[in-house]
Formats: C-alpha cells, sequence, structure tokens
C-alpha cells in the first residue's frame, strides 16, 4: 500500500531528497508517462508510445527509456544521460493530490515516504524557518505543469479516438547475439491516417492545439533506433 502523506513543514523539515540518478534510487524503469503539453522536449531524445488502459479503456502516452521492465538504458552510472527529463520523473518522490472526500479543484503537494530518493543526504525540502527550499519550489511548478497538462490530455486521447489515430506496434528488437527481443502492448500514430485526414479535420485538430503533439509522437519514432542501438552497446559492453 502507498506511503503518501501530506507534505508539510513541521512533518518533513528535515527530508532530503537524492538528486543524482541510479537504479536504486527508483530510476530502473523502462518508460514514463509524459503528457502532450511536453512531447516537444520529449521527443528530443525518446521514443512516445501510447499503451491502452483495458480496464479504464483509455490511452496515455510513454518515454521508452528500454525495451524491458526495470531496463533504463539512459542510466549511466549515477547520471541520467538525456538532456531532457520527463516531468512524472522529474517531480519524485512528489505528487499531487486532494483533500480527503473532496471532490474539488483544490490540489495539496504529497510525499512518498517510501521512495528511495529520501534519506540523509541530499538537497533539503525546507529551510530551518519552514519555508520551502527554491527545489521545492522548482519541483511545485513542475507539478504545476504536469497537473494541468494531464488535466488538458483528455482532449488530445478524445481526438486520437475520434480519428483513429493509433495502431498497434509489434516490435522486433535484434541483439548482439543474433536473437531478437519483442515489444508489444503498445500503439503509435498511424501516420497513414493522418495524412487521409481532409482539411476541414486537420484544422479542427490544430485549432484544439493537437497537431503539433501529434507530430512530435511521430517524430519521436526516429528514436526508436538509437535505443535499439543503445541497447546493443549496452549488451556488447556490460
Amino acid at each position: 500500500m502507498p506511503n503518501h502523506a501530506i507534505l508539510t513543514a513541521d512533518a518533513h523539515r528535515n527530508l532530503k531528497v537524492r538528486n543524482d540518478r541510479a537504479e536504486d534510487a527508483g530510476d530502473a524503469v523502462m518508460c514514463a508517462m509524459v503528457v502532450p503539453d511536453e512531447f516537444r522536449q520529449v521527443q528530443n531524445e525518446y521514443p512516445i508510445l501510447f499503451r491502452r488502459n483495458l480496464e479504464q479503456d483509455s490511452f496515455a502516452a510513454f518515454a521508452m527509456f528500454g525495451f524491458e521492465d526495470g531496463e533504463n538504458l539512459f542510466l549511466e552510472g549515477r547520471r541520467w544521460a538525456a538532456r531532457y527529463l520527463p516531468l512524472s520523473i522529474a517531480i519524485q518522490p512528489f505528487l499531487i493530490g486532494r483533500p480527503a472526500g473532496i471532490d474539488a479543484p483544490e490540489r495539496q503537494v504529497h510525499i512518498d515516504l517510501d521512495s528511495p530518493r529520501l534519506g540523509s543526504d541530499g538537497v533539503r525540502i525546507f529551510e530551518e524557518d519552514g519555508s520551502p527550499t527554491p527545489y521545492l519550489e522548482a519541483v511545485i511548478e513542475k507539478l504545476r505543469v504536469l497537473d494541468a497538462g494531464y488535466a488538458a490530455s483528455a482532449g488530445f486521447f478524445a481526438a486520437l479516438r475520434r480519428y483513429d489515430l493509433l495502431e498497434p506496434l509489434s516490435l522486433e528488437v535484434p541483439l548482439p547475439d543474433g536473437t531478437t527481443h519483442r515489444l508489444v502492448g503498445f500503439h503509435v500514430i498511424d501516420e497513414a491516417k493522418l495524412r487521409a485526414l481532409d482539411p476541414a479535420e486537420i484544422a479542427e485538430l490544430h485549432g484544439a492545439g493537437h497537431l503539433m503533439p501529434l507530430y512530435m509522437a511521430l517524430a519521436s519514432l526516429a528514436n526508436i533506433g538509437l535505443l535499439v542501438a543503445r541497447k546493443s552497446q549496452r549488451l556488447r559492453h556490460g
């Protein structure tokens, strides 16, 4: 069961957050959720794939870091070898919550007290007087951007479904030993269907702000080859 708590200066004044990136800090993940508002930055580094939640019958977008659970090919020692860190990774161990029992727009900053990012070394969350440190203020801004992006993404995913713009991806990753690894369960933008939309439909997507992230997601697929190269290099050199 998650050990989340509302972040307060009284309860968490002395907590510190690790600012390195490593497996033992919880960064050994294959992918992370991203929102359309950050697709422009994400596509510079990572493939953007989509996955369907069958229980909720909904889609979400993910930046891909590897091809199997627990594999992050961007981890090099104690650093993340990319220029952009997806917001859902950058905000950890913090998250957005709501007051219990209230269905309202109020938001609270929560913290995962079981996160391996918390420890005796790292960056302070609060100053000695209980005021937020610049680090926490920056995290709060990232949380705000991520929360707004998540709320705005509903229209984007509705448009993908309305125009049937997602197709299943089945990717075979060649390995240095001659075997292949298959990546299944993800979707990508169907470029042929996007090209086939009529001018009115394109105008609707553009007017709603959906066209740019669509093209960013398409452009990001060029990073699949780079990710395969990272995988091959990792296997060759360990």
